[in-house]
């Protein structure tokens, strides 16, 4: 979330588009026991301040990419709560949300799966995801994400409205 000092001026004077990630701690702690007492207020909390920080340097609204950083100092109690309220958080928010829930552990919590046999679940949450606001997803398989999206998006939307 450009939270190093001269980061967001870097990406500023750089014009480039910011993607903004939450994470509990550094990545070497943020798995030991992350806490919190309303995981979606306080992630929405955090990437709304970074936003904020951000449009104030300079960068431009539409260009900031927001991650509530699933699987990042997060139990599977949060990251299924983040996902369920993804509605929630992007209503407090003004910028596109990312999510990326390939093949992550998460999904082994629920369904007790080698990270190779995750790809059905990964879809569907991303799939979910979509449904419930995301803009960007980051998966590893590509083409059958899309296709899964694609045809909810026929279902939802009128068909010939679909974009290919």
């Amino acid at each position: 979330a450009l939270r190093q000092a001269g980061a967001i001026g870097v990406a500023a004077e750089a014009g480039v588009p910011v993607c903004l990630m939450h994470l509990l701690g550094e990545p070497r702690t943020m798995q030991q026991k992350p806490e919190y007492r309303d995981v979606v207020a306080e992630v929405g909390d955090f990437l709304r301040q970074r936003q904020a920080a951000c449009v104030d340097a300079g960068i431009k609204q539409d260009r900031i990419i927001l991650d509530p950083g699933i699987g990042f100092g997060k139990t599977l109690q949060h990251n299924l709560t983040l996902l369920q309220q993804l509605p929630a958080l992007k209503a407090r928010l003004s910028s596109h949300m990312l999510i990326g829930v390939s093949r992550k552990s998460m999904i082994d919590g629920v369904l007790k799966r080698d990270v190779n046999q995750r790809v059905s679940a990964s879809i569907g949450l991303a799939v979910q995801a979509v449904i419930n606001g995301a803009k960007i997803l980051r998966v590893h398989d590509v083409r059958e994400t899309a296709d899964a999206v694609r045809m909810v998006e026929a279902v939802q939307f009128d068909a010939d409205a679909v974009q290919h």
